[in-house]
């Protein structure tokens, strides 16, 4: 009887080195797979990063030069006001004179074939506003993503330390938080980036 208890005290000892044993290479593989998550995530968000920072450097630069084109239009402005109210001698060379500064400033409005007008400076301006807006948003929410998938990985650390299998159950439910949100956000899925916002 004593051998059956002890054949059965041995039998259960390696049962449960074998599953603590396969528990932890679970563990072990699912700190790896939140790893690699962490990973593209943090280079995701660097490239969101880098690309909203030089749309910011665009806008800039393209209000710069609407701004530029205001300045111009409005000396040549104040120009033909000035010379509408001096009515100099030769009104025909005057009008003249007018008319090509009026086209001028017509031309720095909207000028279509070059795409410089104020008008379209303007509307590319806002574009690019957009475009920085949406990039600096995904790259917040790619932050928000490393997170949850940061916070996985320590919860999984603590499983595979500590044996209690409730932090491996917590780390799961972070990473997959973090995937969630990860693959929401690389697929442009809005109301994923508008939640975090």
């Amino acid at each position: 009887m004593s051998e059956t208890i002890h054949e059965v005290a041995e039998e259960a000892q390696h049962h449960a080195e074998h599953s603590s044993s396969k528990a932890s290479k679970i563990i072990g593989l699912m700190i790896s797979i939140l790893a690699l998550f962490l990973a593209i995530s943090e280079m995701l968000g660097k490239s969101a990063q880098t690309q909203g920072l030089v749309l910011n450097i665009q806008v800039s630069d393209t209000w710069n030069f609407f701004q530029a084109k205001t300045i111009r239009q409005t000396v040549v402005r104040t120009a033909i006001e000035n010379a509408k109210i001096e009515q100099p001698a030769n009104k025909e060379a005057t009008d003249k004179q007018l008319a090509t500064w009026q086209a001028t400033v017509d031309r720095w409005e909207s000028e279509p074939s070059t795409n410089e007008g104020r008008k379209e400076l303007t509307a590319k301006a806002k574009a690019l506003e957009h475009d920085r807006d949406e990039y600096l948003s995904r790259y917040h929410a790619y932050e928000i993503a490393s997170l949850f998938l940061q916070l996985g990985i320590v919860l999984a650390s603590v499983a595979l330390l500590s044996g209690l299998i409730v932090f491996a159950f917590g780390s799961l439910a972070l990473g997959i938080i973090g995937t969630v949100l990860l693959s929401g956000t690389y697929f442009n899925i809005h109301a994923i980036v508008a939640l975090l916002h």
